[in-house]
């Protein structure tokens, strides 16, 4: 991450900074995003443009100390995971880990010598804490949330503000591209997909016109599939910056969140994972989870609620601040929910 980030996150945590309660409501966020900051058609960018969500809320509560071991399950641009190795300072131990081998690139060279880098997903922290012989940790942090440096990558397709090619793959090293399923699969299963993941209305609509349109020629950027859904949302109109808007969110935004989330098949797991995590606490050792849409915050906030081995630390999500919201619209949607591991769990 640049160093006027840093810098900038260093004097907003300086300040006391309120809390904010939030609902766990359906406010996801925009696929669009804003990666204006990234250089989307120079591949990946050399430098992180990813501001970390609610970073003063995470210190607070997740409390980081010198000596600490923790872990960063979503190290992205490094913002967060720089902030921890700070407090946990040289004694201490970071565990800092992404699905994204270009993150894991960007990360290697900016974080301290205390700080581990490595390639896997969060839900395969046991396995890599059993080969590395660590100690029950103090503290482990996930931030399920796409980053801007993905969105402002134009190759990889997670934006529909880009004309690259449509992927959405976190690894593009594993898996299937979007592209390529979306050339086999039937209606029924596109359509169950889009509403399933994005709690999209009009996903039979789409997933017709999907269809339709492979019949033509394959559907092979994000462009395209952008114009298929606003093809497909009745009553839409092509304002004059060249978007549709039902409200705040764009139409796009729900096909292109399900789409992501299936071909990477997040929710299974962010389930794994709460699953396995509790038992690589300490006691008093804190998980801390930031969540952008419905889906994922209701799965988190019930394994919290109902896992014994858990004390939920805050009765409802946090959300971010006015200010931080204005400097990052990023974190308008973000929702931080934060639990303990029990004595007797």
């Amino acid at each position: 991450m640049h160093p006027r980030f840093i810098n900038a996150l260093r004097r907003l945590i300086h300040h006391s900074v309120p809390f904010h309660s939030a609902d766990a409501t359906l406010s996801e966020i925009d696929p669009g995003g804003r990666p204006a900051e990234s250089s989307a058609n120079s591949g990946h960018p050399k430098e992180s443009v990813h501001v970390p969500v609610m970073p003063a809320e995470i210190l607070k509560l997740g409390e980081p100390g010198p000596g600490q071991y923790w872990i960063d399950g979503t190290a992205g641009g490094g913002g967060h995971s720089q902030l921890i190795a700070e407090r946990i300072g040289e004694q201490g131990r970071l565990l800092a880990i992404d699905r994204d081998p270009a993150a894991v690139e960007r990360l290697r060279p900016l974080l301290p010598e205390n700080v581990r880098v490595e390639q896997a997903s969060y839900h395969e922290i046991p396995k890599m804490l059993e080969r590395l012989e660590w100690p029950l940790v103090d503290g482990i942090l996930l931030d399920l949330g796409l980053s801007s440096d993905q969105l402002g990558d134009a190759e990889r397709g997670f934006s529909f503000q880009t004309q690259g090619h449509l992927d959405m793959r976190f690894d593009p090293t594993r898996g299937k591209p979007v592209s390529e399923w979306l050339r086999y699969a039937d209606e029924k299963t596109i359509a169950d997909t889009i509403y399933e993941y994005g709690e999209e209305r009009f996903s039979r609509r789409i997933a017709r016109r999907i269809v339709e349109q492979r019949r033509l020629s394959p559907i092979e950027t994000a462009e395209q599939l952008k114009e298929i859904i606003y093809r497909s949302i009745p009553g839409g109109r092509r304002s004059s910056r060249g978007g549709l808007r039902h409200g705040r969110v764009d139409p796009a935004t729900r096909t292109f969140q399900a789409l992501r989330i299936f071909i990477n098949d997040e929710l299974k797991i962010l389930r794994s994972a709460l699953e396995k995590l509790p038992n690589h606490l300490r006691v008093g050792g804190k998980l801390l989870i930031l969540s952008f849409h419905s889906l994922e915050d209701r799965i988190v906030k019930h394994h919290l609620r109902e896992d014994l081995r858990l004390e939920v630390v805050t009765k409802k999500p946090l959300s971010a601040g006015e200010q931080e919201v204005h400097d990052n619209p990023r974190s308008r949607s973000a929702k931080l929910r934060v639990a303990r591991r029990a004595a007797n769990g």
